[in-house]
């Protein structure tokens, strides 16, 4: 394992960090100019320096993971976001819907979490969601549900006239345990004009996230970059994010989303490794009242996330079972993990592993 405690003394290539390193140690909180600096610093190293002492103030040497299983159990979608190869319309050769059998058939009962999120589907019924909800809680009692993102409640809303309240009240009575944090994107207007029009937009994502806190629901946030947003929009999200967090106290997890280029092709290529672990570790340094940001192997692959374990990241995710979003986007990783590879890409960074649940109460701690 890499030593990656940085020194008190100046001891940085980039003089910006510095500053920086000066601050974390002081517990003063970092602004939008230090974001920006770390999002451009040339000195990775000594920014995955600053980013795992940040984390290890929280964590220590643990790291998480969850035995789960992504659910998505529709592509058909109303919307038409420019950067999702996921989303179909009906009659679309390659538009499905599940059941419920078939959801249940896949959710294993030795799973601790199922994570569903789906397509805006046009037609189906509210009440089929939570028919699918008391179905899993009545089938699978030990396995939580984290479900439905921002983006989808504020399309419950719209579609069947329901308050935001009636509409968590009633998953909440169904079985709903926690939220994902999906459909935030970037907290820009200007590219949520350009590539998702018709989705809710930051203040609305904030919004129900804040009432969903209210109710006893704790959730994830995300951030999808690598695109057509600015490292100025990547910082403003992020500040965004944390004064959300300041009010409510409800998020736990903070996942950067890597875009996969698929064949939308908003850019030609991938983010690169770097650029993954320079916003992990400013996602870590920026979140200071996040619990966990997570390193998502599903869309950064095996290696870098590995990695990630020791620039900010303290989570990996889980062993995801069948996942289609990300892989719609030719996501080069495997469409699952057993358990005992989450364990071994722990060790590798040097961390100890901890299985948890979905929010994130340790069912078994692993030897180092």
């Amino acid at each position: 394992m890499l030593d990656l405690e940085p020194r008190t003394e100046q001891s940085f290539r980039d003089l910006a960090l510095d500053r920086i390193w000066e601050k974390v140690q002081a517990g003063r909180r970092l602004d939008r100019e230090d974001g920006l600096a770390m999002l451009q610093t040339p000195d990775l190293l000594g920014l995955g320096q600053i980013a795992d002492h940040a984390s290890r103030a929280v964590s220590g040497d643990r790291v998480y993971f969850v035995l789960n299983v992504h659910i998505n159990p529709t592509n058909i979608c109303v919307l038409s976001c420019s950067f999702c190869d996921f989303a179909a319309k009906k009659g679309d050769s390659h538009a499905y819907e599940h059941s419920v059998e078939d959801i249940l058939n896949s959710i294993h009962p030795d799973l601790r979490e199922v994570h569903i999120v789906g397509g805006h589907h046009p037609d189906w019924r509210f009440e089929w969601y939570e028919d699918l909800l008391r179905t899993i809680k009545s089938e699978r009692p030990n396995v939580q549900i984290k479900a439905f993102t921002a983006a989808e409640i504020d399309y419950f809303h719209k579609r069947w006239k329901l308050s935001d309240q009636e509409i968590l009240e009633r998953l909440i009575d169904a079985g709903l345990h926690s939220m994902p944090g999906g459909g935030a994107e970037v907290f820009s207007e200007r590219v949520r004009r350009e590539l998702f029009r018709g989705k809710c937009g930051a203040d609305r994502w904030i919004e129900i996230h804040t009432m969903a806190h209210s109710m006893g629901i704790q959730s994830n946030a995300t951030m999808l970059y690598g695109h057509i947003e600015t490292h100025a929009e990547r910082v403003d999200h992020l500040i965004r994010l944390r004064e959300a967090q300041d009010e409510s106290g409800g998020y736990l997890c903070f996942i950067p989303l890597e875009y996969q280029v698929g064949t939308t092709r908003l850019v030609e290529r991938h983010a690169t490794p770097m650029d993954d672990l320079r916003t992990l570790a400013t996602s870590r340094l920026m979140l200071d009242n996040f619990p966990h940001i997570k390193s998502y192997w599903v869309m950064t692959g095996e290696s870098t996330a590995s990695i990630g374990l020791n620039f900010g990241a303290d989570d990996l995710d889980g062993t995801i079972g069948e996942e289609r979003i990300a892989h719609a986007a030719l996501a080069a990783s495997p469409l699952g993990i057993a358990r005992d590879r989450m364990v071994h890409l722990i060790r590798d960074a040097g961390k100890v592993p901890v299985e948890r649940d979905a929010t994130y109460n340790v069912e078994r701690v692993y030897a180092a």
